[in-house]
């Protein structure tokens, strides 16, 4: 399958701005069942200073800068992204979940370590108490990582309410847990919380997700987002992703654009800006099949 994803993003200011720094997530990654065949970014206004690096995520990154009085920002990434179907874990060949913690700690072997550093706690996701009434009831002793993972993305995904504009990108977890509702940057949260308070390595997933409309209607344009879900290590097999807003594994509608601790090292666009006053944000997302 083969998508093209365009990724526009215009803020509109009250009054010129005078100066922007921003650093742009936008590019899908290039992974063993995605590929980036193309990737365009155009900003408008010309920025003055433009570059691009790696983050330590390994996530592709573009810096820009305007230096000039501008009322309006407009930033549209524009992707062609092969995706490949991926082979498919077994539930009974993953080790006890209750082991995980004695296999990575410890160790020098190098993925191990690495995987280590995401049972850590980070800036959105701390540890707040109440997270064992989630878990307790699939975190069984002796049971198969696999299995309870599956067993947690599903729990979400029945037990919390998708409700739009019920949160917002600073609503802390211990809220999500209590009022039982957020979109799905506080479901990746809380899931990947949980895991990481069992000593299990998590990290956020930010990607696009290809949206269908309702039998007989046509898609809207600009009607896709970004959308968010969770990457798991499980030692012997590898890092395996689970979408516990739609209690599925991703696959072929899901396309990868970074990983990290949480949505703070992810967020598509992120910067400082100088003037402009109040600002209107629009964003448009479109995941078009070829």
């Amino acid at each position: 399958m083969v998508y093209r994803i365009r990724h526009r993003t215009t803020y509109l200011y009250e009054d010129p701005a005078n100066l922007c720094h921003n650093l742009a997530r936008l590019r899908p990654l290039d992974l063993p069942r995605q590929r980036c065949l193309d990737f365009r970014l155009r900003i408008m206004p010309r920025p003055d200073l433009a570059s691009s690096h790696e983050d330590g995520f390994g996530n592709h990154v573009d810096y820009f800068a305007i230096q000039h009085p501008h009322d309006e920002l407009v930033i549209e990434a524009e992707s062609r992204v092969e995706m490949r179907p991926e082979s498919q874990l077994l539930l009974d060949s993953s080790c006890a979940w209750d082991q995980v913690h004695a296999l990575i700690a410890g160790t020098g072997d190098a993925q191990l370590v690495a995987a280590r550093d995401f049972t850590l706690s980070s800036p959105m996701i701390p540890r707040v108490p109440g997270l064992e009434k989630l878990t307790d009831p699939d975190f069984t002793p002796g049971r198969p990582l696999l299995e309870t993972i599956t067993a947690l993305n599903e729990r979400i995904f029945s037990t919390f309410d998708f409700k739009p504009g019920f949160t917002n990108v600073a609503t802390p977890i211990s809220e999500v847990l209590e009022k039982r509702a957020g979109v799905c940057q506080d479901f990746a949260h809380l899931m990947v919380a949980a895991l990481r308070s069992l000593g299990i390595p998590a990290r956020y997933v930010s990607g696009y997700l290809e949206t269908l409309p309702p039998p007989g209607k046509p898609k809207l344009i600009g009607a896709d987002a970004s959308h968010a879900w969770v990457s798991v290590f499980i030692p012997g097999q590898g890092w395996a992703e689970f979408d516990p807003t739609n209690n599925l594994r991703p696959g072929l509608r899901h396309i990868v654009v970074a990983y990290g601790r949480d949505y703070s090292d992810v967020s598509p666009l992120r910067g400082v800006t100088m003037g402009g006053s109040d600002h209107r944000l629009k964003v448009a997302v479109d995941v078009n099949p070829e």
